[in-house]
């Protein structure tokens, strides 16, 4: 997860203007989060990354501009829910009503249904179908954690970016009590208990290196659970590039993220779209790299690579992410979050990195299986089989533009440099097989 300041104006209906006012009293950056073994984090970076666009608002939906990031030509650019859906060929028609995403999180926010509330009176949603779940209890909020302040944003994220390409599908957020292996395990392990949903969706991550073989055996287990049950499972592939931070935190080092890496997982990285404002037609994509993040992707050390790869990827090894979607900070969703401070709600801030790209694909996969009467479950069989021959260039957009490669600011300011992986034609580990046409996808997926 990303977020990225930014000047920006409220505009009245119809009007365009370069004029950037930063509204008063804008929250400052929460503290940098601390990373140790056996600790999932969500997708955001040290220091936290946002841009603060503006106070949300109720208003017509017949044209005109609330931020200055959406006029024509700006830069950094911004994009509304009903954007991003143009840009990706999202059917009008679908809902995702009858169906259930599951987005499983750590230490809860205290604020989620009021930031949804503004996102859905921003920009002319309806009103959600939120269910939050607590298996442990329900944690007490610490705002001066910064950890648990990180967490808030994600959540956010999660819920409100799910909300806005499904919004008629319900939302089980089922919130670990806090974000250690053990916990998230937990919560993982009532979500496929309690059979809660078609589509799961996980927003964090850590180095394979990081997370006990016991954890990871076991969330395998999970997954392969899930997919009998007929359940998506998806993951962030991570927003540092070709790395991932150390296990403590001290540095970074070259490695995949788990559980984006598990082959029974749909690992989804992060790109830099370019849409029209305010249409949002499609324009073109790259790889998302520059100083706010990069688009997670590598190769298991963990997992070797799986049939449904065979043909792809250059390697004996597991290849991530599988696909990919808009993550760019600097042409980011447009979402409400409040940092769990109720004083702070209203405020909208543009959003980024692979966490944002995880749950829209979950809300693709809740409108596949809306159109189709049933549940697509295990993905990646299916998406690489569309991506032989004609079929590919008709459902997915190949991004061949970018690559991963980082340089990071490690202990003591020192600079770490990861060779990463080049977007390239066919798959890729940057951006996967690419970003979807999604009514091009849905032909097939029901």
């Amino acid at each position: 997860m990303r977020f990225r300041h930014v000047m920006a104006a409220l505009m009245p209906v119809g009007a365009v203007s370069a004029l950037a006012i930063l509204p008063v009293g804008a929250p400052a950056a929460a503290p940098a989060a601390s990373r140790v073994a056996g600790h999932v984090t969500p997708e955001v970076s040290s220091p936290l990354a946002y841009r603060y666009v503006g106070k949300g608002r109720s208003r017509a939906a017949s044209s005109g501009y609330l931020f200055t990031c959406q006029e024509p030509g700006a830069s950094p650019n911004c994009y509304t829910p009903q954007e991003l859906a143009t840009a990706y060929d999202i059917p009008k028609n679908l809902t995702g009503a009858g169906q259930t995403i599951v987005l499983v999180d750590a230490f809860g926010d205290p604020t989620i249904t009021q930031d949804l509330g503004v996102e859905d009176n921003t920009f002319n949603l309806p009103g959600a179908n939120l269910s939050i779940i607590y298996p442990s209890g329900k944690p007490a909020f610490n705002p001066a954690d910064a950890d648990e302040v990180n967490w808030t944003g994600e959540i956010a994220l999660d819920v409100e970016s799910a909300h806005a390409i499904a919004p008629a599908a319900k939302i089980d957020l089922v919130i670990a009590k806090n974000d250690q292996d053990p916990a998230v395990l937990s919560a993982l392990q009532y979500v496929v208990a309690h059979r809660l949903g078609s589509v799961l969706s996980q927003s964090y991550g850590e180095a394979e290196s990081c997370e006990a073989s016991s954890i990871v055996k076991a969330d395998h287990t999970l997954f392969a659970a899930a997919e009998a049950q007929g359940m998506t499972v998806l993951a962030a592939s991570g927003d540092d590039g070709a790395a991932q931070p150390s296990c403590d935190g001290s540095t970074y080092l070259k490695s995949a993220s788990v559980p984006a890496a598990d082959p029974l997982v749909t690992g989804v990285g992060a790109t830099s779209l370019t849409a029209s404002q305010p249409a949002g037609g499609y324009k073109s994509e790259t790889a998302w790299n520059d100083s706010y993040g990069s688009s997670g992707g590598g190769y298991s050390k963990l997992f070797k690579r799986p049939s449904y790869q065979n043909g792809f990827v250059p390697s004996s090894d597991r290849g991530v992410p599988d696909v990919s979607y808009s993550g760019d900070v600097n042409n980011g969703l447009l979402i409400a979050w409040s940092q769990g401070v109720a004083a702070n709600v209203g405020n909208i801030y543009e959003v980024g990195g692979s966490s944002a790209a995880a749950p829209q694909w979950g809300a693709i996969i809740a409108l596949a299986d809306q159109a189709g009467h049933r549940r697509i479950g295990f993905l990646n069989s299916d998406l690489y089989s569309l991506a032989h021959g004609s079929r590919y260039g008709y459902v997915f957009h190949d991004i061949t533009g970018g690559n991963n490669t980082v340089a990071l600011a490690g202990s003591n300011n020192q600079t770490v440099r990861v060779t990463g992986y080049a977007a390239a034609k066919g798959w890729d580990a940057v951006t996967g097989l690419g970003t979807p046409n999604v009514a091009h996808l849905l032909q097939y997926l029901h």
